[in-house]
């Protein structure tokens, strides 16, 4: 009996409890609320746009360049002779004024030499007067036939030497008056000394080079521009190596000197006869005219130049940033979805990018940096403050 009742408590209690436990669990089932799946709601990227406008631009072309004189030349010794004096001036750097006398050679050769000049020319004028007196005589004497026909020639022939030997006195003359007043070697135009080749107590010989000077009136700044570029400038193209005056595009000349941004204004108003073989540039030689009373353009300054080109009446400028994958751009339609666009740029500056054609007045320009993009997906434009 007692293994009888063991038996029943190890076989029967367990199943009553799977089958009350599997009961609970219907019954939790069946009573559970029913999930209904959801998807979540997409907001919207928010995204910055540019309203097309065209307009009016015109064209700018930047180049850089060192400024270079407009004029520069060596002075030349044209005489002979020690240099006794010499003006302080005349050094490296040093400010002349036309006319100013720079150095003084010897003169004491020079003063010989107009001497002995001025009395050939009285020996000549006397021997011209008896030459002629002799002339006039023979000529009377050969109307009344009293002399020979070879007689009247030689005397012909004596007063036309005497003329010329009149003649070459007086050159010589005025030669040596030339020479020495060569001996004192004058500024032959205001500006400044490049280089200094002689000093005091040193001997010349004629054509010694002496210095070398600039003016400063003006100077020249040449501007290697890529040959494409001269597509944005108004340049007769036949009449590149000499612009006229009304060809000369304005160009803005701006450099850094002495902890100060200076400015000028100047022309292009030429270029250099022939493609640098080099780079492949074309130099556009710009020139600044130095303005009494502001700043001079320092020769050997290195300079940035902004040269004036065509004025183009529709054009539309965008940030290159809006630029996606090359040549195409994200247009927001008037549902708020975005579309790309393939377009044709004519010119890239600086930071922007300039369209004639391909977008229409009032089309909106994504110019938000999107990583993935969908084509039509939705956007909340934002208008660009800048």
């Amino acid at each position: 009996m007692t293994n009888q009742t063991g038996f029943i408590k190890k076989l029967i209690l367990p199943a009553l409890v799977i089958v009350g436990s599997i009961l609970a669990a219907a019954g939790i089932m069946a009573t559970a609320p029913e999930i209904t799946p959801s998807t979540p709601a997409v907001n919207p990227t928010s995204v910055r746009v540019m309203t097309v406008a065209p307009r009016p631009m015109q064209l700018r072309v930047k180049a850089q360049g060192t400024v270079l004189p407009n004029t520069e030349s060596d002075l030349i010794s044209e005489v002979p002779g020690r240099i006794v004096w010499m003006a302080d001036s005349m050094n490296a750097g040093g400010f002349i004024n036309a006319g100013d006398v720079l150095l003084r050679l010897e003169n004491k050769d020079a003063g010989n030499t107009r001497e002995r000049a001025e009395a050939a020319v009285k020996r000549t004028e006397a021997e011209l007067q008896h030459a002629r007196y002799e002339h006039q005589r023979i000529s009377s004497l050969a109307e009344q036939k009293l002399i020979s026909q070879s007689q009247f020639e030689n005397a012909v022939r004596a007063l036309r030497v005497a003329e010329a030997a009149r003649q070459d006195a007086e050159a010589n003359l005025e030669q040596s008056h030339r020479d020495f007043q060569r001996t004192e070697i004058r500024a032959p135009f205001t500006g400044l000394v490049r280089q200094k080749n002689v000093d005091v107590g040193q001997y010349m010989q004629k054509g010694t080079p002496i210095a070398t000077l600039y003016a400063n009136d003006a100077v020249e700044v040449r501007l290697p521009v890529a040959d494409r570029q001269l597509a944005y400038l108004n340049l007769p193209i036949e009449l590149l190596n000499n612009l006229p005056e009304d060809k000369q595009p304005k160009v803005t000349i701006r450099a850094e000197f002495a902890g100060q941004k200076l400015r000028w204004e100047g022309r292009v108003v030429r270029t250099d006869a022939q493609i640098d073989l080099t780079s492949r540039m074309v130099q556009l030689i710009a020139r600044i005219n130095n303005v009494e009373g502001e700043m001079p353009l320092t020769v050997g300054l290195f300079v940035d130049a902004t040269i004036e080109g065509l004025t183009v009446d529709t054009t539309i400028s965008l940030p290159r940033s809006a630029l996606r994958d090359g040549n195409r751009l994200l247009i927001v339609d008037a549902n708020n979805t975005l579309h790309y666009r393939t377009i044709e740029p004519f010119r890239l500056y600086e930071d922007q990018v300039l369209l004639r054609e391909g977008l229409q007045s009032g089309e909106r320009i994504c110019v938000s940096p999107i990583q993935t993009v969908v084509e039509g997906m939705s956007v909340v434009p934002v208008e660009n403050a800048g």
